[in-house]
Order: C-alpha cells, then structure tokens, then sequence
C-alpha cells in the first residue's frame, strides 16, 4: 500500500484505531509506536491536551515526539475556548478523513462515546455569540444567565453549573433554538469505519507509580512555570483548562498557602482517584458493542511482545 493510500477494509470500509485508558498508562507512547509503523496519524482524543497553555502538565507529546509522526488537535484551542464533545467530534472526524490510518489516543471517555455512537447534531454556534456568552456569564453571573436560557434547556440545567449554562446560551444564541431541542434530535453514529480499540488497564500500584514518576518529571521541565503563567492571566475560575491536573495543586502552592512537597503529593493523589473513574467509566460503558469494532485489553502496553502482537493483527486488519 502506498503512503497515499487510505487504510480500507475488505468491507470497504476505512480502518482506524482507538487507543484508550488512564491517565499515565501509556498510550501516548503506544499510539506514537503503532502510528510509524503502520503509517499512521495520531489524533488526540484527551480534553486537556486540546489547550495550547499546558504542553507539561497535561502531558501532551513532546515537539520530538510530534515529529516523529503526524500528530492532531493537540494544543489547538485556547483557554478560555472550552472544549466540547461535539467540537471534537466534528474536528475528529475532519482528521480521520484525512489520514491514512487514524490512530486515536485519548482517556476522555466522553469524546470516545461521541465518536462512535453520535451525539445530538449542534450546529456550532459561532464565535460572536460564544463571546457574548462568556462576557455575560463574567458580568451577571450563572444564575442570572440561567434565567435567559429556554424553559427546556433551563430545566436540565443547575443555576450554578457555569458552564454548561454558557454553553447552552450560545447554543441558543446562535442557532435560535434552544440545546434541549438540538439534544433531542437522533444522535448520528459513526459510519463508514471499522475501528479497533486498545484498552490499556495496568495494575493500580503501577499506574501509582506511574503517576508519581511523571509529575516528578513535570516539575523538573518546567510545570511551575508553566501554571504560574496561566494564572497571571486572571481567567475565569470556572474554564476547564484551570482543572486539569496538578493545577489547583500548584496554585495553592504558588499563592502559599502549601509547600511544594505538598503540592506534588495532592496532586499525584488527585490524579490517581481521577483514573480509578476512569476506568470504572470505560468498564461501565459499551463502545465495543458494535458489530465492527474488537477490543485488545493490555496491561502491559510496553512490552515489546505486545506491540508486535498489536501491529500484527492491525496489519491484518488494514
């Protein structure tokens, strides 16, 4: 097969891969393996790492890594631009289209389930009504603004969720009618693909270690810096980008209130609660329950065995 070529099955069908797990399981590195040697493209599938700010502690690949095959939607929103599943869908599947064999590497689970099992067709709203949105919700607040929302989408929503309110008011702002309506519509699944997914599962002590090793490496690449200077710049509290993790952390830290030991060790145990519902989510949800998809389970995504066993049965699958 030529690089030009597009990955299709004997279905006719294009093929594609979902590398999927934890926080600090692997699948940065695994998908970066699979993607040179299966001519592949990596398409980021992680909320966070969508945000150009935090390269270190959202643990995006490296510009080394990046290099080495192409890589997508890492670091092409802003902070103060929320991501959502639908946005990523939509830019997902735009990527998908343009590679020879996609390779999707991610742990936000949502993003997953929108992809292969559809998502209520939004249209995107348009920037001049996300920003009358978000300079209401910093001038009048998120109840005040909740009162402004249709009657439907007011009542699936709490006063006090930001932002979600915020969405739901560009939403309708945008499109003239309200996010219950848009949501009630028929999802539309994925077609025209046959995916395989890798669920990486290492032990819990494992993926501890993990963690610590990594928010170690953090610090000493710069993590400090990185989150002091998102701070300075006064965004609302509320943007997602302000919650990834080890960011609460250090800003306690940098605004004194903690050392930095204790900075790092709240951090490594927040982080390690978030991938215990992680993979409670996965566990829960059925996005292998589609005739076209398989799943390979690995806990050990290192091993050189495995990865040879992966591409093998990719190969095949091509």
């Amino acid at each position: 097969m030529d690089a030009t070529d597009t990955a299709e099955t004997g279905s006719g069908q294009r093929a594609g891969l979902i590398i999927a797990g934890p926080t600090a399981s692997g699948k940065s590195a695994l998908a970066l393996a699979l993607a040179q040697a299966l001519g592949g493209t990596v398409i980021n599938a992680d909320a966070m790492q969508c945000y150009a700010e935090l390269r270190v502690l959202t643990a995006r690949p490296t510009p080394v890594e990046e290099a080495l095959a192409p890589h997508r939607l890492y670091g092409v929103r802003r902070a103060e631009e929320p991501a959502n599943a639908a946005w990523w869908r939509r830019a997902a599947l735009e990527e998908m289209e343009r590679a020879r064999f996609p390779v999707l590497c991610g742990g936000t689970g949502l993003y997953l389930a929108a992809l292969v099992h559809g998502i209520a067709p939004i249209p995107e709203p348009g920037e001049a009504a996300r920003a009358e949105a978000r300079r209401l919700l910093a001038e009048i607040g998120p109840a005040a603004l909740h009162a402004r929302l249709d009657e439907a989408s007011a009542a699936r929503l709490r006063p006090q969720d930001s932002q979600r309110v915020a969405r739901a008011y560009e939403v309708l702002r945008g499109t003239g009618r309200g996010l219950a309506y848009w949501q009630s519509l028929p999802a539309e699944p994925l077609t025209g693909w046959r995916l395989r997914m890798i669920l990486l599962d290492p032990p819990r002590a494992d993926l501890r270690a993990a963690i610590e090793t990594r928010f170690a490496a953090m610090l000493a690449t710069g993590a400090l810096a990185e989150a002091a200077a998102l701070l300075a710049r006064n965004l609302p509290h509320d943007l997602p980008l302000l919650r990834a993790h080890g960011v609460p952390e250090l800003a306690a830290h940098l605004n004194g209130e903690i050392g930095l030991e204790e900075a790092r060790e709240r951090a490594v145990s927040a982080t390690s609660r978030y991938t215990k519902r992680q993979m409670t989510w996965f566990r829960h949800q059925q996005l292998v329950s589609r005739p076209d998809m398989q799943l390979i389970k690995s806990r050990q995504p290192g091993c050189e065995q495995l990865l040879e066993s992966i591409i093998t049965n990719i190969r095949n699958f091509m």
